[in-house]
């Protein structure tokens, strides 16, 4: 019985050491230990290669490091164990603080005055109030809900869109893609929260684009996204935000990353890239949280936040 760190890009040595503080006498290995594969129990795992899971016969959890499993559930030889995703308090705190802020910073106008400054214009106009403003949020899982729980006392109108019917106070919620053009119609500033499926690929397109509600934030809508870069079309940004489709976007993640040097959304003064750092799991809120669930698990306990594989997340 043992605990097998597969940390891509990060350091083994530092999270075994942590997981040994948490977990006491349970073994913890790494990939370069000798070990016998069939004792390995459970398997924690960042971006594992095409050979991480070999000989793991006497596996009971893959435990994800990564909140989005959507590259793990493409791994050609994943076991058929329960996958564990990550749920973590302050990673949610992160996402939200990345949403309010950029929702925020479109509300004031921000890239208006970045222009008027630029062109040393002194223009007076003035932002509409958070409550003339509708925000949209899609994916409303723990994040998305985080997300809202925040916007809410700042006084925008909120609605919200995800697969199946949520009730959330203060959030008018629409569900599936029947609802999906009535959403998008009422929404002034569009978040993307939500998981990388094969349904949600590719929904922030130019068609996407051009259904949000125009005439209300001063020069157009704005989209926001913070999820996964497979979830844009990036050329339908591109052509969104030089016609006007778009007043703005505030892009965390990108189709290929880092975004490539010729990408022509580095040079568009109206669209705010920043290089996927919105929120990252870290190494002691990730020790505590599956120190617990290996401890829970294996006194009886069922393994919670387990990952659907039909919905893919």
């Amino acid at each position: 019985m043992a605990l097998l760190l597969h940390l891509n890009e990060r350091d083994e040595t530092q999270w075994a050491e942590a997981f040994a503080v948490e977990l006491g006498d349970y073994p913890i290995l790494r990939r370069g230990d000798a070990f016998d594969p069939a004792e390995v129990e459970y398997i924690f795992v960042w971006k594992p290669t095409p050979d991480a899971f070999e000989g793991l016969s006497g596996l009971k959890a893959v435990l994800s490091l990564g909140a989005g499993v959507d590259g793990l559930l493409r791994h050609p030889t994943l076991p058929d164990a329960p996958v564990v995703r990550f749920v973590d308090e302050e990673l949610s705190e992160c996402m939200s603080d990345y949403v309010v802020a950029h929702v925020a910073m479109h509300q004031r106008l921000h890239t208006r005055f970045m222009a008027d400054q630029k062109a040393r214009a002194w223009n007076q106009l003035y932002p509409a109030s958070a409550r003339t403003l509708t925000v949209g949020v899609m994916g409303l899982g723990v994040i998305g809900q985080h997300a809202l729980g925040r916007l809410a006392p700042l006084g925008y109108t909120l609605r919200g869109w995800a697969r199946s019917q949520k009730s959330i106070p203060g959030v008018t919620c629409f569900a599936g893609p029947e609802t999906f053009d009535d959403f998008l119609s009422g929404a002034d500033i569009l978040v993307n929260l939500l998981p990388l499926t094969g349904e949600t690929e590719g929904i922030l397109n130019y068609e996407t684009f051009g259904k949000l509600r125009r005439g209300v934030l001063e020069g157009g809508p704005v989209v926001i996204n913070a999820a996964r870069g497979g979830h844009q079309r990036e050329a339908d940004l591109v052509k969104a935000l030089g016609d006007g489709t778009l007043a703005a976007a505030s892009l965390d993640v990108f189709e290929i990353e880092p975004l490539p040097q010729e990408s022509p959304l580095w040079g568009l003064e109206n669209c705010y890239i920043t290089p996927h750092i919105a929120a990252i799991s870290n190494e002691r809120t990730g020790v505590a949280y599956f120190s617990r669930i290996i401890a829970e698990h294996r006194a009886g306990k069922p393994l919670p936040h387990v990952v659907d594989r039909d919905r893919g997340y």
